[in-house]
């Protein structure tokens, strides 16, 4: 596979990176590696990346990209992302292709998750 010149890595802001991992550890089971107290990286969840420590949020209404999972049962997905503490942005609603809503991470940044699947 060659992946010159394709992204590679991914790089969002956490006003606190411990409660950042916390949320993602419970809400999709991700695991982490720190570099120091104000960075933590993720690897093998669909892209790899990290969280770097800032007042700033990524937002779409910021002019963010916006960062959007797959999942198989959109309504499950949605409950541990509440059980785990995020919050939802907008409602799951339809569009061409499927169905998705809108979350934040404990630390106001703001993410989707897509299904093509219908109740």
């Amino acid at each position: 596979m060659d992946v010159h010149e394709k992204i590679n890595y991914v790089e969002f802001p956490s006003r606190d990176i411990n409660a950042t991992k916390l949320f993602f550890s419970a809400a999709f089971g991700w695991e982490f590696v720190d570099y120091g107290n104000e960075y933590t990286a993720f690897n093998n969840e669909g892209l790899n990346g990290g969280f770097y420590q800032s007042k700033a949020t990524a937002t779409v209404e910021g002019g963010s990209a916006l960062i959007v999972f797959y999942s198989r049962d959109l309504e499950q997905t949605q409950a541990r992302i509440e059980q785990a503490g995020g919050v939802i942005k907008r409602a799951i609603f339809p569009f061409p292709g499927g169905r998705r809503f809108h979350f934040c991470d404990p630390s106001g940044n703001e993410y989707a998750v897509w299904s093509d699947k219908y109740l």
